[in-house]
């Protein structure tokens, strides 16, 4: 999987968001937008598959520490669009990330306990196109 941009020191606090924007491939399979401590303590890995790893048209997130992964959560509420633009925000709230997707959005535990949400990345059939936080 190709790998975009990384952030690292983004300081994203509870009460703080995240807002990605930018361009999915237009043969796109699959992409990743991970937001965490850092590459291996990720407090969410928020995985849109149009046809990969066996999930059609779901959005799949997890957690990693270190190596170990934790349970899978699938949301089948799937509003991204092969060639086209997508707009994600994640709102970092005490306990969980809220994921705010167009038409939707759900909640995702703080399975690491995170105080602070450092590290981003994106991976896969996206194009970053702007990133911003408030």
């Amino acid at each position: 999987m190709s790998c975009g941009p990384v952030c690292t020191n983004l300081g994203l606090k509870p009460g703080q968001r995240l807002t990605v924007k930018g361009k999915i491939a237009p043969n796109a399979k699959s992409f990743v937008m991970n937001l965490g401590k850092d590459a291996t303590h990720l407090g969410l890995h928020f995985n849109p598959r149009f046809d990969a790893h066996g999930d059609v048209n779901t959005i799949v997130c997890n957690s990693k520490k270190v190596e170990e992964w934790g349970a899978e959560h699938r949301e089948t509420v799937f509003p991204f669009q092969k060639g086209g633009t997508a707009e994600i925000t994640f709102g970092v709230n005490q306990n969980d990330v809220t994921v705010h997707l167009p038409g939707h959005q759900f909640t995702f535990p703080n399975r690491l306990n995170l105080s602070v949400f450092d590290y981003f990345d994106t991976q896969g059939d996206f194009t970053l196109q702007s990133l911003s936080w408030e």
